[in-house]
């Protein structure tokens, strides 16, 4: 029974809670949304009038706003259209003013034109004219247009020379100043340092004799050992009158000096026959290459050059063998490598290379007997083949330009082989060239007009020429120098260099009686 009253109660509690909310809910939150709509509705009214007001006020500031923007408008159009007036002004005087200049070129092209006309007509009367008074003038001198042309354009080449050799020796003169002492001190201290002694050789070879007996045993039966020795050694005998001697003859100095050891070994042994002809040359061949590469080596050692390849080092020394205007060229070499390092020394260059140049330039020599070509292309071409350097190499090749010279090693080698060839006594002539390249000197001189007397000098390595002081002044005696020295150039064929010195010399005489 207990749960049906507790039960009944609780529903009716339910029942009351429901009433409860619902009254609560009827009279009190709706009289709060009635409440809240009409501050909503009050708000909404005040922010309409708030609203209107603002578009009021913005109206009038933007009414305010398009007034000033239209006043300006107008104040700038007022300017522009001032602006263009203005312009429009100005185009029109520069109008008016070019229908005037027109109007003026136009009268001035008329007058031109009239001018030309007449100018035009003056100029062929003018032409006429000169016709006439030229061929007057032909006529009265005897010479043509053309050859008077040329005798004018031979006029002014004088005059250009005179003028350019004035200008010439003001330059060399200036030139002089700075250069002359330092180029005197090194070819002096060149010379002076590198002075060596040279024997001078010739194609042929002079063996002595016991007796002129033993002329018969070197010939043989039926000339059987001669036979053989010239075909071993490759040589010529030379047997003539001339008492207790006979001569070796060959181009090839090498083979020449092994075959007379050869010979002297053969005289000095007494035995002379086919087979110890043999066994003297092999003994003879053995001594001259110990010796061809003994002076190779000296001559390294003698220059202070190192790393040479041994194949280089054996043409070196063959060089001994081998001479050039009587003078040694093993000798020489070794007098280019001093001069081409001292030349270098002075210009502050690598000395080490400009030596191994100056040593090398001439090797070629060695191999002219077998190899045809120039020594220096010829000395050129080993030294690549032997991985030498290839500056040296050109300087090698450029020495008797050859090719172009290209660098400054090929000057110094260059210079350094004319000091040693063109130093007095440094080669030899024989006195019928000698006296001939020295009338020739002298007979070239002399061609020139206004010469007094030529004298060739130093051995034919100077021409001096006295010149009339009333014909040739100092000017012209500077064109005449480079005339004669161009003709000996173009004419000639001479080692090293010829001086060309013109003299001119005034003297005034007179005696006292």
């Amino acid at each position: 029974m207990d749960w049906w009253i507790v039960l009944i109660i609780a529903g009716i509690v339910i029942v009351a809670g429901f009433l409860l909310g619902y009254f609560y809910r009827k009279y009190i939150i709706d009289t709060r949304a009635s409440s809240v709509a009409e501050k909503a509705t009050t708000l909404l009214e005040n922010a309409k009038k708030d609203a209107a007001n603002v578009k009021k006020e913005a109206i009038i500031e933007g009414k305010e706003e398009i007034q000033h923007l239209k006043a300006r408008t107008e104040d700038d159009i007022r300017k522009h259209k001032s602006e263009l007036k203005r312009i429009e002004d100005r185009l029109l005087n520069k109008e008016d003013s070019l229908e005037k200049k027109s109007s003026y070129l136009e009268n001035k092209e008329q007058s031109v034109s009239q001018k030309t006309n007449e100018l035009d007509t003056k100029t062929k009367k003018i032409d006429e004219v000169l016709k006439k008074e030229v061929l007057k003038l032909e006529a009265i001198a005897g010479l043509t247009r053309e050859e008077a042309k040329a005798i004018l354009m031979k006029k002014l080449e004088d005059d250009a020379k005179y003028e350019s050799a004035k200008k010439f020796r003001e330059i060399e003169a200036k030139l002089k100043e700075d250069s002359d002492n330092i180029a005197k001190n090194i070819i002096s201290q060149s010379i002076q340092r590198c002075a060596m002694d040279h024997v001078s050789e010739t194609t042929v070879s002079v063996v002595n004799l016991p007796s002129d007996e033993m002329k018969g045993r070197i010939i043989g039966r039926e000339g059987r050992n001669i036979r053989v020795f010239e075909n071993l050694t490759g040589i010529n005998i030379i047997v003539d009158d001339t008492p207790e001697a006979v001569i070796l003859s060959s181009f090839d100095p090498v083979r020449r000096e092994i075959a007379r050891i050869t010979l002297e070994n053969l005289i000095t042994d007494g035995r002379i026959h086919p087979a110890r002809i043999e066994e003297m040359y092999e003994k003879a061949s053995k001594i001259i290459s110990n010796e061809i590469k003994l002076e190779g080596e000296q001559a390294i050692f003698d220059t202070g050059i190192s790393g040479l390849n041994p194949g280089i080092i054996k043409v070196l020394g063959r060089l001994k063998y081998r001479t050039s205007y009587g003078q040694n060229v093993l000798l020489h070499s070794k007098e280019v490598s001093h001069v081409a390092g001292i030349i270098a020394a002075e210009l502050g260059l690598n000395i080490k290379q400009a030596k191994r140049a100056g040593l090398l330039h001439d090797i070629g020599k060695a191999l002219t007997h077998d190899i045809e070509g120039s020594h220096a292309v010829i000395g050129a071409e080993l030294a690549r083949r032997l991985n030498e350097d290839d500056e040296i190499c050109h300087a090698i090749e450029a020495h008797h330009n050859e090719v172009e010279v290209k660098t400054i090693l090929d000057v110094i080698i260059q210079a350094a082989d004319q000091i040693s060839g063109g130093r007095p006594g440094a080669r030899r002539e024989t006195l019928e060239r000698y006296v001939k390249r020295l009338e020739t000197l002298e007979k070239i001189a002399t061609e020139f007009t206004g010469i007094e007397k030529a004298y060739a000098i130093q051995a034919g390595r100077e021409i001096r020429v006295i010149v009339r002081p009333e014909d040739i002044d100092e000017d012209r005696a500077m064109v005449l120098a480079r005339d004669i020295a161009d003709k000996i150039e173009s004419e000639m064929e001479y080692p090293g260099q010829i001086r060309v010195t013109v003299i001119r010399e005034s003297r005034a005489i007179e005696y006292a009686k």
